[in-house]
């Protein structure tokens, strides 16, 4: 039998062995990032289990200096560890799944460099996103969109006396009352309300936490996977259910009344979660977007119950860094990576995206959200004091990581551009946001409406103004609204919205976080409910 070899495998194997014969030694005693300091009593870490050993934290607060020779003063304790990832683990420098626990080896709540209590934690080490910041970047900007996106604390890693390099603490996706803050499933909930939630699965190759997946109906390798609870934490009445509501979204999205509001596709899902989640895959331009790594979740009906997009995880190979499969190019969309990259051996991207945007509604909407966005957390300005403010903070760390991981004007799998120095790295992400947002600007489909896109919106000549702005729901009107005069309020896409007026304040407590524009007379305010 003759076997083609993957050739990109075996450069890949070739530079790994490169880069081992050639990492760098460093004098590590201090840093301005938190240390964390992992002991395995000479213990191997693997794949799989993960093997019981120590780990103390040093974290002095921020300012202050933190020196290995400190006492553990965050954390000193067990923890469980693995190797985790898929292609990643190829890499020398390796990324690694926790859970804090106690002396009996049962899981432990803790709260780990400020982040909420928890037991499971995911230590991040980049390696071919020479930036450091790429998954952090995405994780900031969806934390203003969506409820929850995984926080994360930069630190520094040694392993038995180790130096690793720099690292990122990060929170696990998992349900938690601080994470995706559904309701638990027991096994005893099989009927009714309490069967309906809460849910998360995933879209994803059949590795990792769970490998026991179901398939679409509609796309032969678009795999459905139980995250949290997995598969075998769930009775056969919560798998079947779950699996029901989404081949129900599926029906739903590809029939014939896809778009009508009460029986098509919305209502199944939180329609503004999957704008957003588009949002940030477009503009990352994410190699394995839509059809990898990519998590929804469901409450129980009686908590409104839809399916929601999200969060955003593993985008190392983002915002131009892959030299695959068209992901470097700035044109383009990745929604319709079949027809790129697409055949045997590649996951599908579900094909409700291409149809939702069929929907003019969804379209519209999506527009009108990028705009709304661009004018702040995604303008230009904003993306580049974020990348500059977190290099300041980087400054020294990163110089010691690529001492000890000399791949700096090295390509590293899959590496499409490869940058001399750390401050080229960082140059070219920041130009990769300012032109594929330009793209962006000019391409996304939809319509959004001139009065709603445009600053003009806001009537600076009106004596009224609208206040506290922005603000939780209630906004006051600066004078009493006069017997007769004609108010009226838009969402960002231009649609009337039903709203209240009680003792000269405009009440819109019911309604989703956003823009809306209102209209006194023939004078629009620009408000934000947060």
């Amino acid at each position: 039998m003759n076997v083609k070899p993957d050739l990109r495998l075996l450069l890949f194997l070739l530079l790994a062995l490169v880069n081992n014969a050639g990492l760098g030694q460093v004098n590590f005693t201090d840093s301005n990032l938190p240390i964390i300091v992992i002991n395995t009593n000479e213990q191997e870490i693997v794949d799989d289990p993960k093997i019981d050993c120590e780990m103390g934290i040093i974290w002095n607060g921020e300012g202050n200096r933190n020196y290995l020779s400190d006492p553990f003063n965050d954390y000193n304790g067990h923890i469980g560890i693995e190797i985790r990832g898929s292609t990643s683990q190829q890499y020398p420098k390796k990324s690694y799944g926790l859970e804090t626990r106690d002396a009996q080896g049962d899981n432990l709540n803790v709260s780990l460099l400020g982040l909420p209590k928890e037991n499971d934690w995911i230590l991040y080490g980049a390696f071919p996103d020479k930036s450091l910041m790429r998954n952090e970047i995405t994780y900031s900007i969806f934390s203003a969109l969506q409820p929850w996106s995984p926080r994360f604390v930069y630190c520094e890693l040694v392993i038995n006396d180790e130096y690793l390099g720099v690292y990122t603490l990060i929170e696990k996706v998992k349900r938690d009352k601080d994470r995706i803050d559904i309701e638990k499933l027991d096994e005893n909930d099989i009927s009714g309300d309490e069967l309906t939630g809460g849910y998360v699965i995933k879209i994803d190759k059949l590795t990792g936490s769970s490998n026991i997946p179901w398939n679409s109906a509609y796309q032969d390798s678009l795999k459905f996977l139980y995250h949290d609870p997995k598969f075998d934490e769930l009775v056969s009445e919560q798998r079947d259910y779950i699996k029901k509501y989404v081949s129900d979204f599926e029906d739903a999205v590809y029939g014939d009344s896809f778009s009508n509001p009460e029986t098509g596709y919305r209502a199944y899902i939180n329609t503004q979660s999957f704008i957003d989640f588009m949002i940030m895959q477009e503009l990352g331009r994410t190699v394995d977007g839509y059809r990898s790594s990519s998590f929804m979740y469901k409450d129980r009906d009686s908590k409104g119950g839809k399916l929601t997009c999200g969060p955003m995880w593993d985008f190392n190979l983002s915002y131009g860094n892959a030299n695959y499969c068209n992901a470097y190019e700035l044109e383009g969309w990745q929604y319709n990576f079949a027809e790129v990259c697409g055949g045997p051996g590649y996951p599908d991207v579900p094909d409700w995206w291409s149809r939702m945007l069929e929907d003019s509604t969804y379209s519209n909407e999506l527009k009108c959200r990028w705009t709304e966005l661009r004018s702040g957390l995604l303008s230009t300005d904003s993306i580049h004091n974020w990348i500059d403010s977190m290099a300041v903070y980087l400054d020294e760390a990163q110089e010691r990581n690529f001492t000890k991981w000399p791949i700096l004007g090295e390509f590293v799998n899959w590496n499409f551009f490869v940058g001399n120095t750390y401050e080229e790295e960082l140059d070219y992400l920041k130009l990769w946001f300012e032109e594929r947002s330009a793209y962006l600007d000019e391409n996304f489909p939809g319509v959004c409406n001139d009065w709603v896109s445009s600053e003009k919106a806001v009537i600076s000549q009106s004596s009224i103004s609208l206040y506290p702005n922005p603000s939780k729901g209630v906004f006051y009107f600066s004078e009493p609204i006069k017997r007769g005069e004609e108010i009226s309020v838009f969402d960002c896409t231009g649609q009337l919205i039903d709203f209240e007026i009680n003792n000269d304040a405009l009440d819109l407590s019911d309604h989703v976080k956003g823009i809306y524009f209102v209209r006194v007379n023939d004078q629009y305010f620009k408000v934000l409910k947060e």
